[in-house]
């Protein structure tokens, strides 16, 4: 089943940034940028159009700023690119819905078969957070849907 995914901007990238940076370096980075593109630091004779490119630069740079420089969603946002990249990594079998899938009282958790013969499992505790399982035997991967 095809689908289309939101492509989101790399934050990272448009610091100059790496996931592994410490806190301190996402900060320099972004001050370096900043300065670098702030619209009251640009030269009087710099032609309007690439004035224009330089403030929606320097926009770009404050929205990365305010994503990876906040430890709450600087963790969101690489739990999403995780889920990105697993998504355009793995084969995707499904899209379903956790009520599609079957209750499995005592394990308390949903359950859906795949066709390897292997098991799609959802824990009650995190259903509400996942969105991509993987089968327990093969590579495929089905997405679930809230």
């Amino acid at each position: 089943m095809a689908f289309e995914r939101i492509t989101q901007k790399d934050w990272y990238k448009i610091l100059g940034a790496k996931p592994s940076d410490s806190p301190a370096e996402l900060k320099r980075k972004y001050q370096k940028l900043a300065l670098l593109y702030h619209p009251d630091k640009q030269k009087a004779d710099v032609p309007a159009g690439e004035v224009e490119e330089r403030v929606q630069r320097f926009i770009e740079i404050d929205q990365a700023w305010k994503i990876l420089g906040n430890e709450e969603t600087k963790k969101e946002y690489d739990l999403q690119q995780r889920e990105e990249n697993l998504a355009n990594e793995w084969p995707l079998h499904a899209q379903i819905y956790l009520e599609e899938m079957s209750w499995n009282e005592d394990e308390q958790c949903y359950t859906l078969s795949c066709r390897c013969g292997g098991n799609y499992a959802v824990f009650k505790s995190e259903a509400k957070e996942v969105s991509l399982v993987c089968c327990d035997t093969c590579s495929l991967v089905i997405e679930i849907l809230q």
